[in-house]
């Protein structure tokens, strides 16, 4: 293995490959295992309370058919979202957070970053400056240790005027179209899926931006990504990435 460094890693809704994810519980098991940054995803319940969830439905990761948008929150979260496909009834007490405990959370994490998926449904179903106002009200008290994230470009705009927040753009495509958006809007931030990019190693578009590439789950990809121009890579497999350069850094 080449002595290439590591890209700094962002657990992908938390260490998701041993907790449920988008929990406080994959949360905290990410920054135990000394990881300074984070991503989650933010849905709004029927009575428009903030919360850790990425799906538009309960199907994946509660077994149940309801809209996570037409439950009112105190209903919502008396669901355990144990992800009992994946680890049977090993958390069947895991309840998705409100963003108001995780902002919490993130208050007493010293040094930690929070990078906050805003989901289109959600955008779809209560308009942009709803979701918007919502999710900056909470996070208005560490809104300096977050990036708000989307794949709607049109809210990362509105963010902008919004509040003074960091603004990342996930990509649909990474073209032309795409390259002249990026430059025009000029976020700190670019996230990309891996299976998006071009299959050769071509440097990744330059910018004014930090690159975030996911989902990456092992060692070599990650670093083929760093020489490509990646800062980041996101992965749920957080502990297996980490000990995965820990051992390869014994081989130089």
């Amino acid at each position: 293995m080449s002595a290439v460094p590591l890209p700094e890693i962002i657990a992908h809704r938390g260490n998701a490959s041993e907790f449920p994810e988008n929990t406080l519980e994959a949360l905290q098991s990410a920054v135990a295992l000394g990881v300074k940054f984070v991503e989650f995803d933010v849905q709004l319940t029927a009575d428009r309370v903030p919360v850790l969830f990425h799906d538009a439905d309960l199907e994946r990761v509660a077994n149940r058919p309801e809209l996570v948008h037409e439950l009112p929150w105190a209903q919502f979260a008396d669901y355990s979202v144990g992800e009992n496909k994946r680890f049977g009834n090993r958390y069947q007490s895991i309840r998705a957070p409100g963003l108001s405990e995780v902002a919490g959370a993130l208050a007493r994490w010293d040094g930690v970053t929070a990078f906050v998926e805003i989901k289109r449904s959600s955008i779809r179903k209560f308009g942009r400056e709803v979701v918007l106002n919502r999710v900056i009200k909470v996070l208005q008290p560490i809104l300096d240790r977050c990036v708000l994230i989307s794949f709607d470009l049109p809210s990362l705009k509105i963010a902008r005027v919004m509040s003074q927040a960091r603004i990342g753009w996930v990509l649909t495509q990474y073209d032309d179209a795409a390259y002249a958006e990026a430059k025009a809007l000029a976020p700190e931030f670019l996230f990309a899926n891996l299976e998006r990019l071009p299959q050769e190693d071509a440097p990744l578009w330059q910018g004014p931006w930090n690159w975030a590439i996911y989902e990456v789950r092992d060692l070599r990809t990650a670093q083929k990504l760093r020489e490509r121009g990646a800062r980041f890579v996101e992965t749920m497999t957080v502990r297996g990435m980490m000990t995965a350069y820990e051992e390869s850094k014994r081989q130089w």
